[in-house]
């Protein structure tokens, strides 16, 4: 083997620390490119930042938005504070007329439930903790299940759903009976088996079904308080002489330059390693500032290539969408297809459709028998309008449903596919669809 040196010339892909930012940036929504500017411009006294639209210090709890303003923020109507299921509880504990052992008691129980408001541990090892016997201890329970919302506190689903039923103003005393014997073949909807114990009819076990519905199995849930999502469209679709118009809707991004005052500032100085970090700071300026620009004619560029693809949808009320994939659009644009994913993920357009997220009109096809496709989404919108006119005491089956796709639309598609799709619906299949009365 002999050892040397030589010259070989290759060529290979290095991903920069400029291009990774870019990336970035086209994939940030515009409050998160918002956001982005502004650390960019803590970090860099030559990046100036002029704000379009300056938002003000509003105090949601206390804030009257004036309604006649012409362009009125959906942040002006949000009401951000909410009380958590412990705030409550513990208002409630205090309105009791108990002694202040009692009180804390209580207060125990409720620190002892989940976010859910059930409680997951047992009487034996609370009474431990608490240092009382065990009929104390279900006393304290006992108040606090008296609380509102009604099924707090519960130990399992059967109990909250039992303390519920408990609460209505008109008492569904078969509903109790069937949700204390016969929970698990309820579950199942061995409906006949408990109408024949019961000595009911099947339309009887339907109405305490359709009143177990109306019964929420976590009642804590609905004192979590999660954040507001507020989304920004950045392009406005608009119907124009039979055709589409994209618009960018950028008002939020602020508007990026030089410092020209601190630039002169530190040229001034006569101080290499100050003139070297003035270089510096004013190539990351320029590099922001074109990151930016190809952001926005990215995402236009993107937006015009979807709405062609999808203009009847977007001009017709009723039009469905079309089959679209990221590739397609890639193609047309010439980009890669994650650049059209990122270009896409969390950016929203404002179109005579509505707010829509752009990643949404994007579907897989299945195709027809006359040698077009359709669209997944609008298979959807088929299946759904034809079971809310189905026959609730004859559904129809899956395989029925396909007979008719192929009989009424042209689209044919596996049973197993309608079954995937009804299950993304949230539709339950035609036996527990089915109705007694």
């Amino acid at each position: 083997m002999q050892f040397g040196l030589y010259q070989q010339q290759t060529t290979s892909l290095v991903m920069t620390q400029e291009l990774r930012q870019a990336i970035h940036l086209l994939q940030y929504s515009a409050v998160e490119l918002t956001n982005f500017i502004q650390e960019q411009a803590l970090e860099n006294p030559l990046l100036e930042v002029k704000e379009r639209s300056k938002l003000e210090d509003y105090s949601f709890s206390t804030f009257t938005p004036n309604r006649n303003e012409e362009h009125a923020s959906p942040i002006d109507y949000a009401h951000v504070s909410r009380t958590s299921l412990f705030d409550h509880l513990l208002l409630q504990v205090q309105e009791l007329r108990l002694s202040d052992k009692q009180k804390k008691e209580i207060t125990y129980f409720v620190y002892s439930l989940r976010e859910d408001g059930y409680l997951s541990r047992s009487l034996e090892e609370i009474s431990e903790e608490l240092s009382i016997n065990i009929e104390e201890a279900e006393d304290a329970l006992f108040t606090m299940q008296s609380f509102d919302p009604a099924g707090v506190g519960a130990r399992d689903l059967q109990e909250c759903l039992l303390l519920q039923l408990e609460r209505l103003d008109s008492r569904n005393f078969l509903a109790e009976q069937v949700i204390t014997h016969y929970m698990d073949a309820f579950a199942k909807r061995k409906w006949k088996d408990i109408s024949l114990k019961l000595n009911v009819s099947l339309a009887e076990i339907q109405e305490v079904n359709d009143l177990i519905q109306t019964l929420d199995p976590r009642p804590g849930t609905q004192y979590i308080a999660e954040p507001v999502q507020f989304v920004k469209p950045e392009l406005r679709i608009v119907p124009h002489e039979g055709d589409l118009l994209v618009h960018l809707e950028d008002e939020l991004i602020p508007n990026v330059g030089l410092n020209h005052h601190y630039e002169k500032l530190l040229r001034q100085e006569g101080d290499q390693e100050a003139s070297q970090y003035a270089k510096q700071k004013i190539q990351q300026v320029q590099w922001l500032m074109r990151s930016i620009q190809q952001r926005k004619q990215t995402i236009v560029k993107v937006g015009e290539a979807i709405a062609r693809h999808q203009k009847e949808y977007f001009l017709n009320k009723n039009g469905a969408l079309k089959p679209l994939t990221l590739k397609e659009i890639a193609e047309e644009i010439d980009v890669h297809e994650s650049t059209v994913s990122r270009a896409t993920t969390n950016k929203f357009a404002d179109t005579p459709r509505g707010v829509i997220e752009l990643k949404s009109l994007f579907s897989s096809g299945v195709q027809s028998g006359i040698g077009e496709s359709t669209s997944s989404r609008s298979i959807k919108e088929w299946m759904k309008e034809l079971i809310a006119s189905e026959n609730k005491q004859k559904p129809l089956s899956d395989a029925k449903i396909v007979a008719w796709l192929e009989k009424e639309k042209g689209t044919t598609v596996s049973r197993r596919a309608i079954a995937k799709y009804r299950d993304e619906l949230g539709i339950p299949s035609s036996s527990k669809r089915k109705r007694f009365e």
